[in-house]
């Protein structure tokens, strides 16, 4: 079966190539289809959305239907429209009945008719704009505020998937008329263009709401919906792991907004690995940035290129939306191929969280087969996954032992299913997208086409992400059919596995080193360690001598995956999927590796802490790699070049500032101090003093200046944007110290790798 023929995973409707849904008039939906000439055809459809309830309503003059099974939710009523939906909530409610119903107008119509968007519609077909704003900030703050007088657009940047470019400029001479006549050149682009999805970096935070602003000064309209609607937004809040996202969502008929800002945030859930989430850090982190030197101009001295006309800024503009639309193809195919199997709108699929996801499809499902649903589990705790440290230092040789799918294992061998799953779809589910993922995997290595590639890539990585959700969503308080019994029996077994994996490794030579949620990290027995490293001798080997001994090292590593499988049950596979050259074990969760290439992938706050400075991150980074490569010595020269640049001001201010985001509103801050519930802190001091009504969620970059260590930061804070390059004024002592305080705090470590007290089995 292709994978698109599967009703359970992408909805039972074919119609192919849907591009947006909306509600229409009252009663129906507007169903936008992008033909395979190019052009957009609109449908009017029928609309019913639904609610279900726990008993019969004939009492109250509505008309249900008795669904299959004793499920607490058998029966469903449904209405014809959505004003009549909530009129039937409202009145379910003040009757004491218990229903259930979903939120979003655009789920009720995909789960009922079992449609889902983009089917059939390859990625490169969708038509996506990107677009960057860049504002003239005329106080001396660094956060623009359309409302004042003196900011305005600078230039407006457009690019979309077909490599076409426009850039739209403002007159610094003429500022009125000229930002009037670019808001209009915007809307008519985007008009024509006929963009399905509209991407930018922090589009949501910034972008748009400037946008707005200065349209309404400008009384200018951004009709851009297809059936000519406007802009429309409403507050909103996003959690992403530890993290919460105060943002404005926005909202236009027939197209989508996605933010590469959110789309940055959601990769690092995994991850871990960004440094920071503006669109430079993004695009360095994967290697995207267009011109490094142009890319990079920001602040006061981007302004006065603009002020003069100059190419630089022209060439500056064009980068931004280069690399949004870079960013935006490596990150949305996934979120493309979502959209595919969820009942969600695209510009919402991105935003819902995993189980939320996968209990979309369970409802869908249910609806489908005219099945009872149950009622929101009772929540409990229960113990997690089995995490421990083992040893603290750099390991030599280091390879990772790969359990991510052991849960979905666990889950599927030992029959943990949720108890309220009647029509058995979480198992059916599960064991589908681990078949697909393989069939995936296997096609993306067989592919000789790139876009061929890039399409199986995307999803083997899409149905990897929904099979590591399974575990999550019988632990999610939000899931119809969640089951908190079934969550923690699969972790006991998990522990119990892992366990006996370690007391294996460990009877048989090895040193487990660290195991996390990812894995086990290990240094092999001494036999095994032993024929993966080169033979020592006083010449260079054959290519024959080379060829063997690397097919002895591969035999041996494998017979000890081997044995460890057979000690697991059946259905438990594990694989050695990485070696390191090292490991630099800091403290749980808290690592460093040394890839074959060189290259040092840091997992853990206490090692990349974004509270840092970036030239103290990148100082730690290349003090951990000199201690991986068994190198401590030249830490002492790496910290003199440090502090030399530090002191002669050759350090670039990116380097040596801080950006903290705002949690708090300024009001909730004064009272905070005012009650002496909190320290004064340089971002909201700097933003008070702006005079300027700054947001939570908002970001501000700053910089210490001054002659002593030992300043206020609050006091001595100065921001980025502010910053002479011509006439430097940062506070050296300063920040020499803080190198200090980053050497003192690791000198343990540094020490006892001089003395070569290294892990090498």
């Amino acid at each position: 079966m292709a994978f698109e023929e599967n009703t359970l995973l992408f909805g039972s409707d074919p119609t192919l190539r849907i591009v947006a849904i909306e509600l229409g008039e009252t009663g129906t939906v507007k169903v936008y289809r992008r033909e395979t000439d190019g052009s957009v055809a609109v449908d009017l459809e029928p609309f019913h959305p639904f609610v279900w309830c726990d008993s019969d309503v004939t009492d109250l003059n509505l008309e249900a239907e008795k669904l299959e099974g004793d499920l607490r939710y058998g029966w469903r009523i449904s209405v014809n429209s959505w004003k009549e939906l909530i009129a039937l909530r409202n009145g379910l409610k003040s009757a004491g009945r218990s229903f259930f119903a979903l939120s979003d107008p655009v789920q009720h119509y995909l789960t009922a008719t079992g449609r889902t968007l983009f089917k059939g519609l390859p990625f490169e077909e969708l038509r996506r704009i990107q677009l960057e704003v860049l504002s003239f900030i005329g106080g001396e703050t660094e956060i623009p505020d359309a409302s004042q007088p003196s900011d305005h657009i600078m230039s407006i940047a457009l690019s979309d998937s077909s490599g076409w470019e426009e850039l739209i400029l403002v007159d610094p001479n003429n500022v009125e008329e000229s930002e009037r006549t670019a808001l209009k050149r915007l809307t008519a682009l985007i008009r024509e263009r006929d963009p399905d999805v509209i991407e930018g970096h922090n589009l949501f935070r910034f972008d748009l709401p400037y946008l707005v602003a200065r349209a309404r000064k400008a009384k200018v309209k951004l009709d851009w919906g297809r059936s000519g609607g406007f802009l429309r937004s409403r507050p909103s809040r996003l959690q992403i792991a530890e993290k919460t996202i105060d943002y404005p969502k926005f909202a236009i008929d027939g197209r989508h907004f996605v933010d590469t800002f959110l789309l940055a945030q959601f990769y690092d859930v995994g991850m871990r690995s960004l440094s920071g989430f503006e669109r430079m850090d993004v695009a360095q982190h994967f290697g995207l940035v267009d011109q490094a030197q142009i890319s990079s101009l920001t602040g006061r001295e981007l302004q006065r290129a603009y002020l003069e006309d100059s190419e630089r800024f022209q060439q500056r503009a064009l980068c931004a939306v280069r690399e949004t639309r870079a960013v935006a193809d490596l990150l949305s195919p996934s979120y493309f191929i979502q959209a595919q199997i969820f009942p969600y709108n695209y510009q919402d699929v991105i935003v819902r969280g995993n189980a939320t996801r996968i209990n979309a499809l369970f409802l869908r499902d249910y609806y489908r087969k005219r099945h009872s649903i149950p009622e929101m589990p009772m929540v409990r705790g229960f113990e997690g996954g089995y995490t421990a440290i083992f040893f603290t230092g750099v390991a030599r040789n280091v390879w990772h032992c790969d359990i991510a799918s052991l849960y979905p294992s666990i889950m599927l061998q030992f029959d943990c299913f949720p108890a309220t799953d009647q029509l058995q779809i979480f198992r059916h589910l599960l064991t589908d997208l681990r078949t697909f993922r393989l069939e995936a995997k296997a096609s993306m290595r067989s592919a000789t086409d790139r876009k061929q590639q890039q399409y199986f890539h995307a999803l083997q990585n899409t149905f990897k992400i929904l099979i590591n959700s399974f575990y999550g969503y019988l632990g999610f308080a939000q899931g119809n059919f969640a089951d908190f019994d079934a969550a923690a029996r699969v972790t006991q077994i998990g522990r119990e596995l892992l366990q006996k994996m370690i007391d294996w490794l460990n009877a048989r030579g090895a040193q487990v080193i660290e195991v996390d949620t990812d894995g086990i990290y290990f240094v092999p027995p001494p036999s095994v360690a032993a024929s993966l490293r080169d033979a020592p001798g006083d010449g260079a080997k054959s290519m024959n001598q080379e060829a063997d001994h690397r097919t002895v090292a591969t035999a041996d590593i494998e017979e000890l995956r081997r044995g460890l499988a057979a000690e697991l049950p059946p259905g438990i596979e594990v694989e050695f999927d990485e070696q390191f050259e090292a490991m630099f074990s800091y403290k749980a969760k808290n690592y460093a590796l040394l890839t074959g290439d060189g290259e040092v992938v840091i997992k853990g706050g206490a090692l990349k802490s974004r509270g840092l400075e970036k030239f103290q991150r990148v100082f730690l980074e290349e003090m951990i790699k000199l201690l991986m490569e068994g190198k401590p010595e030249g830490i002492s020269d790496l910290r003199s070049d440090f502090e030399r640049k530090i002191r002669e001001r050759e350090m670039p201010i990116a380097w040596l500032m801080k950006t903290d985001t705002l949690q708090d509103s300024l009001e909730k801050y004064r009272q905070k101090i005012a009650g002496s519930a909190r320290n004064r802190a340089a971002a909201y001091e700097l933003a008070l003093a702006s005079g300027r009504d700054y947001k939570p969620g908002e970001q501000i970059s700053y910089y210490i200046t001054g002659t002593t260590k030992k300043v206020a930061a609050y006091e001595n804070a100065k921001l980025a944007s502010a910053f002479d390059p011509q006439n430097r004024d940062e506070n050296v002592e300063y920040y020499a110290a803080k190198l200090d305080e980053l050497v003192k705090k690791f000198a343990g470590v540094t020490a006892a790798e001089t003395k070569q007290e290294t892990l090498l089995l």
